[in-house]
């Protein structure tokens, strides 16, 4: 199994917002722009996997600006960490108003995902190499965001999430 850089595994959708994409305000829904961000991201990851890939977790998205309607969307979806068999996802949205010009961020959020082999089994991915500092921070808080979402699925015990201890006990 070969590492990959988040560079390699990469993937950026471009949408435009069609008056069906709309709610009565003329602003993108909320549930086309998750819509649009699971799959830029799942491509990412499966891109990263090279198999197929199911979405596990969405974390907190953080709506901060509406997307109108006639406005294009990037979506950009990067691989920032592997696990065992499960990776995480962080995926950046930004709208432009064309005849202005004008590039606004409206999303932000991370999704996990894990790799299926051909029987639908969970299967180990590669390794993710970060190389730019950005890549680096992400990589470095995934195993606390990682360890967050075991804690509030019930999957880890809050005193087993380490991590996430260290951030409450440093300097005590």
């Amino acid at each position: 199994m070969t590492s990959k850089t988040p560079k390699e595994s990469m993937t950026v959708m471009t949408e435009i917002v069609l008056p069906n994409d709309t709610n009565a305000l003329h602003n993108l829904r909320g549930g086309k722009i998750l819509h649009w961000m699971d799959i830029a991201s799942a491509i990412a990851a499966g891109k990263h996997a090279n198999a197929v890939v199911v979405t596990a977790s969405v974390d907190n998205v953080s709506f901060e600006n509406p997307i109108k309607l006639g406005d294009v969307v990037t979506i950009t979806a990067k691989v920032t960490r592997a696990f065992n068999t499960s990776m995480e996802t962080h995926i950046e949205v930004w709208a432009e108003n064309l005849p202005t010009q004008t590039r606004y961020r409206c999303n932000e959020a991370f999704y996990t995902f894990v790799a299926l082999d051909s029987n639908g089994r969970p299967m180990k991915s590669a390794e993710v190499m970060p190389e730019t500092e950005v890549e680096k921070k992400h990589y470095d808080g995934a195993l606390r965001r990682r360890q967050l979402r075991l804690v509030l699925a019930g999957r880890l015990k809050a005193s087993d999430a380490t991590e996430l201890r260290s951030l409450f006990t440093e300097g005590v």
